[in-house]
């Protein structure tokens, strides 16, 4: 793929503390193709049609959904409304959600709160402009079902570049390397989520597309850390479970900071952004220990083993 033809367009939310180079549409265009993947939510619609306008895109093909989750797909039928021939592609589980959305938007609303209001409504998509392939272009886009952040989760290879959605976690550079985490709410299954990774790493991208955020060299890397950071917290999960109630969370955050150095980077963040970053930990450490919790002793016994 030739980087020059790939543009991040910031979804910006400056009435949230933090959310900035966190939510993006990512464009790729050229002779033969153009292309948006995850739109984002609503209330940053005008500002991808403006940055849109500003790199002279007057046509889509595609629009490539990783999941239907509202700061991703909940402005998809908006969108739609300027470029009424795009196709939509998106995970069949979630095709139904975004045709018929008011399921999705109150989810929505009940797991973000205010938030939520922030995103915006979700608009709907017709339903004659919304599919599932799992080639496009001729075979020249791969679509991959990669369950684990959601049931729901789709990532895309287009050349040696994996748009990789949330299968991965969080990502962020800091001045000490890499920070990055896992992206786990609940309802998260661990074998399913290192599954997804493990046909990502089958796969041998060169580059990989982060959602939350950002373009990287070294895809097999940071797939690779984002596996052992499953596994990691997990584990902290099972060795913090029998804390109270009231104590858990804060008690599985001291052992990840003493266990996992790449998440230890949470301090080198800015601090708006770090602060962004606590506020979505409780839905990550949520799914981790609402799995945990599910299992059997002799399962939480055989995750405390190297």
């Amino acid at each position: 793929m030739d980087l020059h033809n790939l543009h991040c367009i910031d979804l910006d939310q400056p009435r949230h503390t933090g959310f900035r180079q966190f939510i993006s549409a990512w464009l790729y265009r050229d002779n033969h193709i153009s292309l948006l993947v995850d739109p984002g939510p609503l209330s940053t619609i005008p500002i991808l049609l403006e940055k849109l306008h500003k790199l002279g895109v007057s046509h889509l093909d595609y629009v490539l959904l990783t999941h239907i989750h509202i700061d991703h797909a909940g402005g998809t039928g908006a969108l739609l409304q300027t470029f009424p021939d795009a196709h939509v592609i998106c995970h069949p589980e979630g095709i139904p959600h975004l045709i018929a959305p008011d399921k999705l938007w109150q989810g929505s609303r009940k797991v973000l709160g205010t938030l939520a209001d922030t995103y915006g409504e979700i608009v709907d998509v017709p339903a004659d402009r919304i599919h599932f392939e799992e080639e496009l272009a001729g075979g020249a886009i791969r679509a991959i079902r990669t369950p684990g952040h959601a049931a729901h989760h789709v990532s895309y290879l287009m050349d040696d570049v994996l748009f990789a959605g949330e299968v991965a976690g969080v990502h962020a550079e800091v001045p000490g390397g890499t920070y990055m985490r896992p992206a786990t709410p609940p309802r998260f299954i661990l074998q399913v989520a290192l599954d997804s990774i493990d046909r990502m790493l089958t796969l041998a991208p060169k580059r990989m597309v982060f959602a939350h955020y950002g373009l990287v060299d070294d895809a097999p890397r940071h797939l690779r850390i984002g596996r052992d950071q499953l596994i990691l917290w997990v584990r902290g999960a099972v060795e913090t479970s029998q804390s109270d109630p009231d104590d858990r969370e804060s008690e599985l955050m001291d052992w990840l900071l003493a266990h996992d150095t790449i998440f230890r980077h949470i301090f080198e963040l800015p601090s708006d952004i770090q602060a962004r970053e606590r506020y979505f930990l409780g839905n990550t450490f949520k799914g981790m220990m609402d799995y945990v919790d599910t299992l059997s002793p002799a399962e939480q016994k055989r995750l405390l083993s190297p």
